[in-house]
């Protein structure tokens, strides 16, 4: 399964590996932008975007009829276990953390 990661730059990363992964996320913490984020997204088209503050969104980029699942405060720790169980093609470990859907 593939998988890949748009850095806090905007730029593309085919398959990050768990350094690359930490490294986009703490520049998070990092960077003076506006709406920072960074997002991992799986061939099957689940997705997470993660936003400095705190703030995680997990979508199915492909189903719109699908409602994003909210975490308002995620750890960083909680960001790189998600990202890494998301990239392992693990999406029952990612549904079952009890995302806020409204």
């Amino acid at each position: 399964m593939t998988y890949f990661m748009y850095d806090i730059t905007g730029t593309p990363v085919e398959e990050p590996d768990a350094d690359a992964v930490r490294a986009a996320v703490a520049a998070l913490g990092e960077t003076h932008r506006e709406n920072p984020d960074v997002s991992l997204t799986h061939e099957s088209g689940w997705s997470l975007t993660a936003y400095a503050g705190g703030l995680l969104i997990w979508e199915n980029v492909e189903d719109d009829g699908l409602v994003p699942g909210v975490i308002e405060q995620a750890s960083t720790d909680d960001v790189l276990r998600l990202f890494d169980r998301l990239a392992a093609g693990d999406t029952d470990t990612v549904e079952a953390e009890g995302w806020r859907r409204d």
